[in-house]
């Protein structure tokens, strides 16, 4: 009897290397079935947003290309992931399904559910872990417990030793001999066609496995030397840029983690330390989602429940668009609209501003972020709102409030990140493009600048709104800080 066919289910793990369940289906010797499926939604999983939804259509393509050269297909099938599944081993008699998992609590009872589904009906499922460096559930406190602050959470995880070593690319894939249907990417109208307003992230993205490899081993020969201070610097070509092929793995933190220690050798020093770190912070927010699911929409810590939000539809507007009359927050949202994705160091300023200068909702940052980032991760971008709120685990303290004037001075001292995304400032020298409403009028008209019209005046007062955010946070203080 021919070996019944394997099922790899791809998700968020679009690529041949270092993937569990690709490595598991090709040593079963079996026909192996490559299936990504578009998942419907209304089944406890969140919508993925425009940027991401055209970040996914590259990385197929990407993806269905490198399958076709190990003599394989991507076959795209759309629905309810049961019904999918359900209908391909129906068409092609497979005996098992394999996946690599997931950690936002929809994605976990869809695969739960599936999983006695299928067992129930005699196909073999298995699932493995594969976009981490440890599953959520092997990093403890010492009583037990899951972790709620970052530093002991990295070190706790630090510990435990040994990650495993990446896996390679299967050298044979067997294909399976029939004829299987499948959609296609233009099929799903992933990308914005009028207006296409992502037109610019082609000139910033390659999308897919070997656009992230070839990420990684820019960044370990350049800006890894230094990133622990560059890395702060908005104006300077200094940080990663893996965040999205994180986000669609198509690189694992198991071989970031390996090729870095490959690079700095017996002695990380301070910049290995501090980007590894950073690889530490995803863990977390991972970890977090995994053991508090109402990460994305309610507040971790539940005094913010009772925090006096303020509706203001014009100001958030304002916010979106990068025309709050603060340079360095105006040019991070428009470097967000353009290339779908925001330095670091300007999401803190950002949405600091938009939290505790503007006093709204960071759940309507967290959506914007959503939508219009390439990089908008399940677990990493409510995380790091409710850090920036207040309101998450290990949070910044309530009283701290970025001064965006301040902030740019010091990472954007010669305002090079402000002319390149507000170019209607990029006249002003270095010492007022910070503060634009505080030069000379000779300045601003040598400049042409002309507040009011070519670019606003702030929307809100920095002394006045600091004071009101702290009256408001003052409102929901726990009693041992009163």
């Amino acid at each position: 009897m021919p070996q019944a066919p394997v099922i790899v289910w791809f998700r968020d793990d679009l690529r041949l290397s270092d993937n569990p369940a690709l490595s598991k289906a090709a040593a079963s010797g079996g026909p192996v079935i490559c299936l990504y499926i578009r998942e419907e939604t209304g089944t406890g999983q969140r919508a993925m947003g425009a940027a991401a939804a055209w970040w996914l259509a590259q990385s197929l393509r990407a993806l269905g290309a490198d399958l076709e050269r190990l003599g394989q297909r991507l076959i795209l099938r759309s629905g309810k992931a049961a019904e999918v599944l359900a209908s391909v081993i129906a068409e092609t008699g497979a005996g098992s399904v394999v996946w690599n998992r997931r950690y936002d609590a929809g994605g976990i009872a869809t695969d739960k559910a599936i999983k006695s589904d299928l067992a129930a009906r005699g196909i073999t499922a298995e699932s493995f872990g594969a976009n981490l460096l440890r599953e959520p559930w092997e990093v403890k406190s010492a009583v037990g417990e899951p972790m709620k602050v970052f530093t002991p959470f990295w070190r706790a995880h630090q510990r435990l030793g040994h990650i495993r070593a990446p896996l390679r690319v299967p050298t044979a894939l067997p294909a399976f001999a029939g004829p299987v249907a499948s959609e296609t990417v233009e099929e799903w109208g992933l990308e914005p066609t009028r207006p296409n307003w992502a037109a610019g992230f082609t000139d910033h993205w390659t999308p897919g496995e070997a656009g992230a490899q070839a990420r990684l081993k820019a960044f370990l020969a350049g800006s890894l030397d230094g990133y622990a201070d560059g890395r702060d610097r908005p104006d300077r070509a200094s940080t990663s840029r893996l965040s999205p092929h994180l986000r669609f793995g198509e690189i694992s933190p198991v071989q970031i983690w390996h090729r870095t220690h490959m690079v700095a050798g017996m002695e990380p020093g301070r910049d290995v330390s501090k980007f590894l770190a950073e690889v530490g912070w995803r863990e977390f927010a991972y970890h977090l989602l995994f053991h508090f699911p109402h990460l994305p929409e309610a507040n971790y810590q539940h005094r913010f429940d009772a925090f006096p939000w303020r509706a203001d539809a014009p100001a958030l507007k304002a916010w979106q668009k990068g025309l709050t009359g603060y340079p360095i927050v105006d040019a991070g949202l428009r470097e967000l609209w353009h290339t779908g994705w925001m330095h670091n160091r300007v999401r803190m300023i950002v949405a600091s501003f938009l939290v505790k200068h503007l006093l709204i909702d960071w759940r309507a940052g967290e959506a914007w972020f959503w939508d219009t980032l390439v990089d908008a991760d399940v677990a990493n971008n409510p995380a790091s709102w409710q850090w920036v709120a207040g309101s998450g685990a290990d949070a910044a303290p309530y009283f701290r409030i970025f001064n965006p004037m301040l902030q740019g001075e010091k990472f954007d001292p010669k305002g090079d990140y402000v002319r390149r995304w507000v170019p209607e400032l990029a006249g002003l020298p270095a010492k007022a493009i910070h503060t634009p409403w505080e030069a000379p009028l000779a300045i601003l008209h040598k400049a042409g600048v002309r507040l009011g019209e070519t670019y606003p005046r702030p929307i809100v007062d920095h002394d006045a709104a600091r004071a009101r955010a702290l009256a408001a946070f003052a409102t929901i203080r726990e009693p041992s800080a009163a």
